[in-house]
């Protein structure tokens, strides 16, 4: 049966895709009854000549996608040596590469994954800040490239180049790295800290902050932040740590 496409109206009222056309024209038939042709089709957007064919946009785009949440991987977990390529360089970078640094933020991201493009950005800024107090950071993209091409090598490149990242975007084109560190989903979170010749220990797995694509609250990254302040001042990271949401990581199909 034919629809509408849901209009958002506040003097009138909504009309949702599970109505048959014919059934919404019956019922704005009733509501203009008591007020003027001219002015109830005015209000709903139609004129005289299109009151079947024209509707008003949705005042509210509402993202939709699949939600997961990152799983309990073990604090004190040591780094998994990894050996990956960045497309942008074509540079090949090894767990060994950080040796020198207090402490370590591997984060687990996509192009086209809406929880990341949200924080895109503030990514960014906060890696920059952290860069210049001696975080090492990088990303990694573990998407399979034959179900989401646009999660691929060339096109990580591209975003890597657009957004300007200041930290090694890497492809994890196996998917053997994502499964060494138990990652499931983009965003996700690792902190590791390093005490002296020890190996690199999580310290944090959790999210960026309480952001979330369509949820109106602002971001700050105040989880990871602080997380971060902790471990570069020598203080003891809370245990208690909420799990990064987003999307599942596409995994190849078998």
């Amino acid at each position: 049966m034919a629809g509408v496409l849901t209009v958002t109206v506040s003097s009138i009222g909504v009309y949702r895709r599970s109505l048959p056309l014919r059934r919404t024209i019956y019922a704005t038939r009733a509501i203009c009854s008591s007020i003027s042709s001219s002015k109830c089709y005015s209000r709903m957007g139609w004129n005289s000549l299109q009151r079947r064919s024209t509707v008003l946009p949705s005042r509210k785009l509402v993202i939709r996608a699949a939600r997961i949440e990152s799983e309990g991987v073990s604090l004190g977990f040591r780094a998994p040596d990894f050996e990956l390529p960045e497309p942008l360089t074509g540079k090949t970078w090894k767990l060994d590469d950080f040796e020198p640094y207090p402490a370590l933020l591997v984060m687990f991201i996509c192009n086209h994954c809406p929880f990341v493009k949200h924080l895109k950005k503030d990514i960014v800024k906060i890696s920059n800040f952290y860069m210049k107090k001696g975080l090492a950071v990088i990303a990694i993209s573990s998407n399979s490239a034959t179900t989401h091409p646009q999660d691929g090598p060339d096109f990580m490149a591209e975003d890597a180049k657009m957004f300007n990242y200041p930290f090694p975007y890497l492809y994890d084109e196996s998917q053997d790295v994502a499964r060494d560190f138990g990652a499931v989903c983009t965003p996700e979170f690792f902190l590791f800290k390093k005490d002296g010749r020890r190996p690199f220990e999580l310290v944090y797995h959790g999210q960026f902050d309480d952001s979330r694509p369509s949820n109106n609250v602002r971001i700050t990254g105040r989880d990871l932040c602080l997380a971060i302040d902790s471990v570069l001042s020598g203080q003891p990271v809370p245990s208690f740590q909420k799990p990064s949401v987003g999307c599942s990581i596409k995994w190849n199909p078998e």
